[in-house]
């Protein structure tokens, strides 16, 4: 399992968070999940960056992966993305659940919505 992190080339700018554009991030991601080239446990979208849980199937490569999915959205959005992009593997003695906690807070600590409240752009599975 990885913990990515994917910042849009313009930063500071809302693009991602826009009921349009975070469904076909969505639907792409669960495109990649449903055929079995991922497996998708957490996708959250911030204005200008995502954070997602992702592990690549067996006989897939991360990079690839991840550079097939930016452009496909890309193709259907317009956002432009960072070249690369930040990935840590998790450890076994990281609970991936530790991470989506961290992960979920995120809106929170940028001060996007309270403690209490649901942000709307994230999926799990």
């Amino acid at each position: 399992m990885f913990f990515l992190t994917l910042c849009c080339e313009i930063r500071g700018q809302n693009q991602l968070c826009l009921p349009a554009a975070a469904e076909i991030q969505f639907a792409a991601a669960r495109h990649y999940h449903e055929n079995h080239d991922w497996f998708l446990r957490l996708m959250l979208l911030m204005p200008d960056h995502l954070h997602a849980l992702i592990a690549p199937a067996p006989d897939r490569k991360l990079h690839e992966l991840v550079g097939n999915w930016k452009r496909f959205v890309t193709g259907k959005t317009g956002i432009g993305w960072q070249k690369n992009f930040f990935d840590h593997r998790l450890r076994s003695a990281e609970s991936w659940e530790e991470k989506a906690a961290y992960i979920r807070a995120n809106p929170v600590r940028a001060g996007l919505m309270g403690e209490n409240e649901t942000w709307p752009y994230q999926i799990q599975h």
